[in-house]
């Protein structure tokens, strides 16, 4: 008989709006792109949502103070594709640099410029690298919501810094709780390919690779996206003893800002991708019966 199916979302960077207002506007991204990408009007899935932000900042983004609302892409149709994005990019320019400095940090061992890079530029991926406290707490909100949803059939998706705590934590369950099984991890502006965060991986988990109790894992990088600046990450983590590899995909995030300013990281213009959207098309399209809640769980 086919399990249920849900989609839990766990955010990145930065402060963030309100809980469930967070929740609304990824819950909307992802239908958007459904609609308008793959047709789906009425997608049939659960979707949960880990928030973390409350542990890290005093009070949420409200009002004027939040510079990136999710707002609906304009016009009508399917959203642009990676392979139609430039190929001469930002991190096109870039990664060859960072690729060697990459190489030196990770043989000595001396992470000098992603210590700058995660302190000014990255705070928060900083903090739970140096607070265990934090980032304990960080990782038992992901775990709770994981174990709520084991019997479900589970499509991860993390943003950014959520990337790191995703791993972490699959890595953590696949010792303490094996029978807790990931269908589909997907991974989006992701910083796994920074010497600092893998060097921080290797120390805590061993070897770098997929996940045991991840059954498919994509990987989603904008070219102009500099927090994932290494875009592939096939090549740093290898399969896992199933032989589950990296899927990477170029996509080509078109959210702009209320004023018009691109945002090749915010969350909502991976989320509607089309590349994101056929995930999750594949995803719920086996799912035959009502779901439930996370409360019925």
């Amino acid at each position: 008989m086919e399990r249920d199916c849900v989609v839990i979302g766990i955010h990145g960077l930065a402060n963030k709006p309100p809980a469930d207002e967070k929740t609304r506007w990824w819950k909307a991204a992802i239908d958007e792109g459904l609609v308008r990408n793959e047709g789906i009007a009425d997608p049939h899935f659960a979707f949960d949502f880990v928030y973390w932000a409350d542990l890290r900042y005093d009070a949420p983004l409200s009002g004027d103070g939040n510079r990136e609302p999710y707002r609906p892409y304009e016009g009508t149709g399917p959203l642009p594709r990676g392979e139609t994005a430039p190929t001469l990019t930002t991190n096109a320019m870039l990664a060859p640099v960072y690729a060697g400095i990459d190489a030196v940090e990770e043989a000595t061992g001396v992470t000098l410029v992603d210590d700058v890079i995660l302190e000014h530029r990255f705070d928060d991926l900083w903090h739970y690298h140096a607070e265990q406290d934090f980032a304990r707490r960080v990782r038992t909100r992901l775990i709770e919501r994981l174990k709520a949803f084991s019997a479900h059939r589970i499509l991860l998706v993390a943003h950014s810094m959520g990337s790191v705590i995703a791993y972490d934590v699959l890595r953590m369950l696949e010792r303490d709780e094996p029978s807790l099984r990931i269908d589909h991890l997907v991974t989006a502006a992701s910083p796994l390919g920074l010497a600092k965060v893998k060097l921080k991986f290797e120390a805590e988990h061993d070897t770098l690779r997929v996940p045991n109790n991840v059954a498919a894992w994509t990987n989603l990088a904008d070219g102009e996206d500099v927090v994932a600046i290494m875009g592939d990450l096939a090549t740093d983590y290898s399969p896992n003893e199933t032989g589950i590899r990296i899927d990477d995909r170029r996509v080509m995030n078109a959210y702009r800002r209320p004023g018009g300013e691109p945002n090749h990281h915010k969350s909502y213009g991976y989320l509607r991708t089309p590349e994101f959207s056929a995930i999750v098309s594949n995803f719920v399209s086996r799912e035959q019966r009502p779901v439930r809640s996370a409360e019925s769980v």
